[in-house]
């Protein structure tokens, strides 16, 4: 590849233009030749990648953006920007399993739909935009709230606890973009995840069991609480119920599937673990992704009905200490 052709490719992750081929000086014959070969791919009309740089996409779990950009390319509209489900998996944010793949964008003064993507007219503040290299897509906050707009409530709070948890944003803006959404379509259901946010949670899987707590009107309970005993944390609670005494622990994957540990081990600490917070009389419930299905959450919540329903030890051998935010969780 011509070495003006390629810086031209590198500042885009590999995109370029039939414009940018010909300042290089390919001529159309040869374009369709190298496409006709392999060597190049076509993504959209008008804009290209080179196979190895869509193979090293592919490789890297960046074919999506790859996607997402040659759209914003091949559009030329210099107002537009990626938005909503397109935008949440470029700032690295949890996306339902089963998200439409189609691209989103959002235009001032402009709607289209075409193969594979969607335009969607509204107003971007200058506040609501940001260039992440060769990206122009929504502010996180301005994100968060079109998702919540359109998918559905847990989905939209696992979104926004995960981002609020990375330090994309603060409560404050997620607060101002709902606000600034009240009166769109689906503004209400954006208020309504907001409302049910908390950067505590350290996982998806965290955020969907206090949903679901939520939902049962079980006690009030408090995130990520401290379990402490004889000078040293024996425990960190996902969920304390405080008047009971009930730590409830919400398994993440992420620590069972470290390629440097021993997943044995892990779970054998962590019983270890169970049995000495037992001991100072605090009820302990383990939660699996099992325990959320139609067949698991039923028995689940009548343990923690029952065991919420009873008050804690008298005396007390330990005390907890609330922390103030989560603890991003690596594998």
């Amino acid at each position: 590849m011509h070495p003006l052709l390629r810086a031209a490719a590198d500042r885009r992750l590999g995109v370029f233009t039939a414009a940018d081929a010909r300042r290089a000086g390919y001529d159309h014959s040869e374009i369709r030749r190298l496409c006709g070969s392999g060597a190049w791919r076509r993504l959209r009309r008008g804009v290209y990648v080179a196979v190895e740089d869509l193979e090293r996409a592919e490789a890297t779990g960046r074919r999506r953006g790859l996607d997402a950009l040659a759209v914003l390319v091949a559009l030329g509209r210099p107002a537009a920007a990626l938005s909503h489900l397109t935008a949440c998996h470029l700032w690295d944010l949890p996306v339902p399993r089963a998200a439409d793949p189609v691209v989103r964008l959002t235009d001032p003064s402009h709607s289209r739909t075409g193969r594979g993507f969607r335009v969607t007219c509204g107003p971007l503040d200058d506040g609501e935009v940001r260039t992440d290299g060769p990206f122009r897509l929504t502010a996180p906050a301005r994100t968060l709230v079109d998702c919540a707009r359109e998918v559905c409530l847990e989905d939209a709070v696992v979104a926004m606890d995960a981002a609020l948890l990375r330090k994309r944003l603060t409560t404050a803006e997620l607060v101002a973009a709902a606000t600034r959404a009240a009166r769109w379509p689906g503004g209400t259901r954006a208020a309504r995840a907001v409302s049910l946010t908390d950067g505590r949670a350290e996982s998806p899987l965290e955020t969907r069991v206090r949903l679901r707590v939520v939902g049962a009107g079980l006690p009030a309970f408090d995130l990520q609480r401290e379990v402490w005993a004889d000078g040293r944390m024996i425990a960190v609670a996902d969920l304390w119920f405080d008047e009971s005494a009930v730590a409830v622990h919400v398994d993440g994957r992420v620590k069972y599937t470290d390629p440097w540990g021993d997943p044995g081990r892990v779970l054998w600490d962590e019983k270890r673990r169970e049995d000495t917070v037992r001991r100072y009389d605090v009820g302990v419930v383990r939660v699996t992704s099992a325990d959320l299905t139609p067949t698991g959450w039923p028995p689940l919540e009548a343990r923690l009905r029952e065991l919420t329903s009873r008050p804690g030890p008298a005396h007390r051998r330990f005390t907890t200490v609330r922390r103030p935010e989560g603890r991003l969780r690596t594998g």
